[in-house]
């Protein structure tokens, strides 16, 4: 691992790990970049080596192909993960206001959130598109992208 990526993953910062191949992902990576007040989410594809390291240590994860948020990435005891409408969730609540009025669709039970998130998920594919490979970030927040694939 480089030393940037080392230094990237003991900060606080929270991760997202995303679907490096797939168009709505990297759009929605560009549209938390552009939110990020605080400029401190890093981010980097489930196909890559530090998402690969996350479902690793967190064997319910294996097969997952949807968004991840990691808080505490790399403290083994406090390393916490959320997948589906509750990764999008706390993607809202982490940049603030008005995202995180989004918790208020917090009283729909999660299996139903679950369900219109994986309509989503299911079909983003033909929504929005597949890349060949993971997008190249601008040079400006590239070093917010951690792993390499």
């Amino acid at each position: 691992m480089e030393a940037r990526e080392a230094l990237a993953l003991n900060d606080d910062a929270p991760v997202l790990l995303y679907d490096g191949t797939c168009g709505f992902c990297n759009a929605s990576v560009q549209f938390i970049i552009a939110r990020d007040r605080r400029g401190t989410m890093r981010f980097a594809p489930l196909q890559s080596d530090v998402g690969q390291q996350v479902i690793g240590r967190h064997p319910h994860l294996e097969g997952v192909d949807s968004v991840v948020y990691v808080d505490g990435i790399g403290d083994t005891r406090g390393e916490k993960v959320a997948i589906r409408s509750a990764a999008a969730l706390a993607v809202c609540s982490y940049l603030g206001a008005p995202w995180s009025w989004a918790a208020v669709t917090r009283i729909v039970p999660a299996r139903l959130r679950d369900m219109a998130y994986d309509f989503i998920a299911r079909h983003r594919y033909r929504f929005f598109g597949r890349h060949d490979a993971c997008m190249l970030p601008p040079r400006d927040v590239r070093d917010r992208f951690i792993g390499e694939i």
